[in-house]
């Protein structure tokens, strides 16, 4: 069995309809030293792998938490958020997202589905206890995964929490599911 504890990173700078790629606010940067502390505890000794989403908030989450273990971590496209659809501005993605967010893969289709599949299929794959610092709607997609839920939001998981995941012979099992809180897209 592996464990693989997923969490949200910190408070964002910026919108998702604002910067496609902003770093953490100085709330964010004290919930990445909050969460760092959290995890010491919950992994204890182990030295799990640390993986990132590529974008700036999460690599600044995970920062304090690679920096303690004194690990390098891993930049993994594939746990990134959502994409937007091809050709979409900036500014027309939060609307977009908030309208998907009632709604299921299914109804989204094709590609969102297909990136769903792979973020779940990446995570079914790890061999070792790992860390992963991701986004809000990739997480649900693994929640989504352990309970045969087809929708994008299961839980409105907080910053910076913690959703813990069992990967046994290939099966994902929800263990803990992340803290939640009232979540406003801008």
């Amino acid at each position: 069995m592996t464990t693989v504890r997923l969490v949200r990173h910190g408070q964002a700078s910026a919108g998702w309809g604002i910067d496609p790629d902003p770093d953490l606010d100085d709330l964010g940067r004290s919930q990445a030293e909050s969460v760092a502390a959290r995890l010491d505890d919950l992994v204890g000794e182990a030295t799990p792998e640390v993986w990132t989403s590529p974008l700036l908030r999460c690599r600044n989450t995970a920062e304090p938490f690679r920096q303690r273990r004194g690990v390098v971590a891993l930049v993994e496209e594939t746990v990134r958020e959502i994409p937007s659809p091809p050709g979409m501005a900036t500014s027309e993605r939060a609307d977009w997202l908030r309208s998907a967010m009632d709604g299921t893969w299914s109804d989204l289709g094709g590609e969102f589905v297909a990136y769903r599949d792979h973020l779940v299929e990446r995570i079914v794959e790890i061999e070792h206890d790992t860390v992963v610092f991701s986004h809000f709607i990739a997480i649900n997609a693994i929640i989504g995964a352990c309970s045969c839920d087809d929708r994008l939001v299961i839980r409105t998981l907080d910053n910076t929490s913690i959703t813990t995941v069992d990967v046994t012979d290939g099966i994902l099992t929800l263990v803990e599911g992340g803290a939640e809180a009232d979540t406003i897209i801008r």
